[in-house]
């Protein structure tokens, strides 16, 4: 009888296991081996490496459909060769940077004592400048001799208190000063920068600006950082010559996550992570709806890519984008609850375009509401009495054009908590989803409801069970109880629609990339008509760039970031449109007229008022505070109140009434 034939999946796991043995013997042979012997053994180090690369290009390039017979559980026993794989590497380059040779890895030498004294003092100084925007030291180090010699110092500083981290996904350079990195490699953070963008330098020297969100600690440094934090003090004291790698360990280990903490309380179920979606959105402006409203200029930014008019009726020319669509949420359902010692301020799902690698789109967040009877499924756009706030409305729209063939959404079910012990805010990540939207001939998928399973972790990880009845040895796996076992996963339920022809025209004439509340979308459509008539049309020369005197077009992007005033705009909008005829519904510039005056008599005013406080997400009584001031029913919000004496507003600033094209307009 002919041997079995051994599937490719097979293949792949004796040939994990042939490397997993000979990476055991290395590690001996290390262990044993003299300094004239390491160089043989670091050279068979990297040889594993790249075997180790080799195996896991394959293995990802394998399907089920690949296998001569069929393999039960096949995308679990995928994960398992493929977390294997990541640990070897991850073991690989450890024993890489222990055998290199003791002067590449070592710290300054005790003949520079008076050097590292100085360093050593400095230190608080260097830790702060991480903060700073480490990308615009790149790029304006030529322009000045004294801050080509601050970042040459930031840079020796940053060298002796670098931290190793792996990479969770590839990155292609696209700018001068970032650096390209594949999967899995191991890079040297040199410094931190608030906007996001790291300093690191790989295994060859090369120094670069990579995102922070595609990188990972290695799990050897937290090792050692566990086993050498009782004896830090000490350790500094005796062996000045290991300074370099104290501050590392230092400043490590006050970088431990809130999660570490949470998860070792038994606070949050597995595959609980902090929210990437929420940092994001913290970092700035740029992941804003305020921001992706702005019109982008052309590659030669002397005209605008996505804001033209039609000569004939002088409108805003429509553009079709390659996905424009709307959505509905429809609910969430076995999304395990935080544990005891939390209080959830906030359920939520954030949304956005993504690639696989990148956010391409703002984010937008729709909040989510639950029954306490029934804590692990949530729903979207709740039953109430008059106008639903634009925060619970499940009913989103969609635009991007991105050409990438891995285009699609991103789903991440997030909460926002407060600790009762300590009263500390945070936002964590319960799971994510991604939902492509074209197959892999390129066509559309087909507009209809999706089950989505959600995934632990974060979307740079590798797939984490959120239930962990999953993972339990000798779990049964016939098809009943794999139904069964279907019914408890975590899954969100959306469902595509495609567009009526008021709809589609409306999204035509919003910007190429945008997410939103589709209760807001005639508030945009207007918008962008408004902003097309200052820039297009009423400009002296298209090469002019004064400021522009327009409250409307000011302030209005702000506004998008806030939804309580747009459900304010919304609300006022509804009430003057119901005393428009049917003709004037539809004529473009009495809706242009009724827009700006309504919003200067209406959200204008509430903007700049000194008693309005600060937005402040999943704060309920600043919630309740900027309820009770923009919809008190004594005191009608006017363009009057600007000048009444009984009411105090902001200290007036140019930028509140004035449009500045040149900081406005996306590159």
């Amino acid at each position: 009888m002919p041997p079995k034939r051994r599937g490719p999946l097979q293949i792949v796991q004796r040939e994990t296991d042939d490397i997993k043995r000979q990476v055991d013997a290395l590690v001996q042979q290390a262990a044993k081996a003299d300094v004239s012997e390491n160089k043989e053994a670091l050279q068979r180090c990297r040889e594993l490496q790249r075997l180790v690369d080799d195996i896991m290009k394959r293995l990802k390039k394998l399907s089920k459909a690949d296998e001569p017979a069929p393999v039960g559980n096949y995308d679990q026993c995928k994960r398992e060769e493929e977390k294997r794989l990541l640990t070897l590497h991850d073991h690989l380059q450890s024993l890489a940077l222990q055998l290199l040779p003791h002067d590449e890895t070592a710290g300054p030498s005790s003949s520079h004592t008076e050097q590292d004294s100085e360093e050593e003092d400095s230190d608080e100084e260097d830790e702060s400048s991480e903060e700073e925007d480490a990308k615009g030291d790149v790029h304006e180090e030529d322009d000045d001799a004294d801050s080509a010699d601050e970042d040459t110092d930031m840079a020796a500083a940053a060298e002796q208190g670098s931290a190793s981290y792996i990479t969770l996904s590839s990155f292609t350079a696209k700018e001068e000063g970032d650096l390209s990195i594949q999967k899995g490699e191991i890079l040297k953070v040199l410094s931190k920068n608030k906007d996001g963008w790291w300093l690191a330098q790989n295994s060859n020297g090369q120094k670069g600006l990579v995102p922070k969100t595609f990188l990972k600690m290695s799990s050897s440094l937290q090792d050692s950082e566990r086993e050498n934090e009782d004896e830090e003090d000490s350790e500094e004291e005796q062996e000045s010559s290991k300074t370099s790698n104290w501050n590392t360990v230092r400043k490590a280990v006050t970088e431990i996550d809130a999660t570490d903490v949470l998860s070792a309380m038994g606070a949050i179920p597995p595959g609980f992570r902090p929210s990437t979606l929420s940092r994001l959105l913290e970092e700035g402006s740029s992941y804003r709806a305020s921001h992706f409203i702005q019109p982008k200029l052309s590659q030669s930014q002397l005209s605008f890519k996505d804001l033209h008019m039609d000569p004939d009726t002088g409108k805003v020319h429509g553009r079709p984008s390659r996905v424009s669509l709307t959505l509905t949420l429809w609910s969430c359902r076995m999304i395990p609850s935080p544990g005891v010692g939390l209080q959830v301020l906030s359920r939520h799902v954030r949304l956005c375009a993504f690639n696989g690698t990148q956010v391409l789109s703002n984010i937008h967040t729709v909040r989510a509401t639950y029954n306490s009877k029934n804590p692990k499924t949530w729903s979207f756009s709740p039953r109430m009495t008059g106008m639903l706030p634009c925060l619970l409305d499940g009913d989103c729209f969609l635009r991007c054009d991105s050409e990438s063939s891995d285009l699609g959404i991103l789903f991440e079910l997030g909460v926002t908590y407060i600790r009762n012990s300590t009263g500390e805010r945070g936002d964590l990540s319960c799971g994510w989803t991604f939902l492509k939207l074209f197959d892999e001939s390129g066509a559309p998928i087909a507009l209809r409801t999706q089950e989505l399973t959600i995934h632990g972790g974060t979307p740079f990880e590798k797939d984490l069970d959120m239930d962990t009845m999953s993972t339990k040895k000798g779990y049964q796996t016939g098809v009943f109880h794999q139904m069964l076992l279907s019914r408890k996963m975590p899954k969100l339920v959306v469902k595509l629609k495609s567009l009526n022809s008021s709809s589609r025209s409306r999204l035509n004439l919003l910007p190429d990339t945008i997410v939103g509340s589709l209760s807001t979308l005639h508030l945009l459509a207007t918008y962008r008509q408004i902003l097309a008539d200052a820039l297009l049309l009423d400009r002296v020369t298209m090469c002019n760039a004064d400021l522009i005197c327009s409250s409307v077009l000011a302030s209005f992007p702000n506004v998008l970031d806030q939804p309580d005033l747009m459900d304010a705009f919304r609300k006022s909008w509804s009430e003057s449109e119901s005393n428009l005829k049917r003709s004037e519904k539809r004529d473009i510039n009495i809706l242009k007229q009724m827009f700006v005056s309504v919003y200067m008599g209406s959200v204008f005013p509430l903007l700049f008022s000194a008693e309005m406080p600060t937005p402040c997400w999943a704060d309920e009584e600043t919630e309740s505070q900027r309820a009770r001031i923009i919809y008190n029913p004594s005191q009608k919000t006017s363009i009057e109140t600007l000048l009444s004496s009984q009411n105090s507003h902001q200290a007036f600033d140019i930028t509140q009434v004035t449009y500045d094209l040149i900081s406005s307009a996306r590159q």
